[in-house]
């Protein structure tokens, strides 16, 4: 942890080589990669997006051998270390493999750690924290890909393992911003299907907070789980409702009229064409 103004940080470096959570990958990150992420989570912080922050890029003597456009052309690149820091790197992902894998002690053991550490609003002693854990991480995660969305952010690897259980933007990977509207953007160059296409990210983002549910299922009573499921159906109304207010802003429009969605749809279309 590195404590700055009684603020506590995870530190991570990323392009270090192997860690146990490497699977069949090298660990390491090529320069190219990392000046992108080091500038990327800087902008978006600045851009008042909730992110990972870079604290320093450090340059390797090592060679990294990378396939860029995956076309089988694989070329020598420098190696680059970023540290990076975050208020914590829990995913979806993280309580996904656990629930997964019938750990379910540990499954509540971490879920505690994560909601007194990070979630200061829940009572430990509450009987339903895990169903206002759920609530706050579904309205969150509405919140942050509507952000994205409102400065034509496009995020190119949306699994659980890259969403953050915070609602922050982490693993800058794959990502890009529009030049020009076109719900279609992929900035991946190996989703060929694009599944993480701009204009899927809301649909991910509730396909990602499913998996969390069905993880946390094992720790919930039958009343909650209902509940849970209640609150997961309004997701697309929570994301809707902050996307119109922020596109609202944008336009400079004075109050609220039922008609905001369609003139946002309507000049959003327009942009298409042009």
């Amino acid at each position: 942890y590195f404590c700055r103004h009684g603020e506590r940080w995870e530190l991570q470096l990323k392009g270090s080589g192997k860690t146990p959570y490497s699977r069949n990958g090298d660990g390491r990150a090529v320069l190219r990669s990392s000046v992108r992420e080091f500038l990327c989570s800087e902008a978006m912080h600045y851009l008042g997006i909730p992110t990972s922050r870079a604290a320093s890029l450090v340059v390797s003597d090592d060679d990294v051998w990378r396939d860029q456009f995956y076309n089988g052309n694989i070329k020598k690149e420098r190696g680059a270390i970023v540290l990076r820091l975050a208020k914590s790197w829990f995913r979806i992902g993280s309580l996904e493999i656990l629930a997964h894998s019938g750990e379910l002690d540990l499954l509540r053991r971490l879920l505690d750690f994560i909601i007194q550490e990070h979630f200061p609003s829940i009572a430990m002693n509450d009987s339903n924290r895990y169903l206002e854990f759920f609530s706050t991480v579904v309205s969150e995660t509405a919140n942050l890909i509507s952000l994205w969305m409102s400065v034509g952010f496009a995020h190119g690897v949306c699994n659980t393992d890259n969403f953050s259980l915070l609602s922050i933007t982490i693993d800058y990977g794959p990502f890009g911003f529009m030049d020009s509207y076109d719900p279609n953007f992929v900035p991946n160059t190996s989703d060929d299907e694009g599944r993480y296409k701009i204009g899927n990210q809301a649909s991910v983002g509730l396909f990602n907070l499913n998996k969390l549910l069905q993880a946390l299922k094992p720790l919930l009573d039958p009343r909650q789980k209902q509940l849970a499921s209640q609150i997961l159906e309004g997701y697309g109304e929570r994301y809707y409702s902050r996307f119109t207010e922020l596109f609202r802003s944008k336009l400079g429009l004075l109050g609220e009229n039922e008609n905001d969605n369609y003139l946002i749809a309507f000049l959003l279309k327009v942009s298409l064409l042009c």
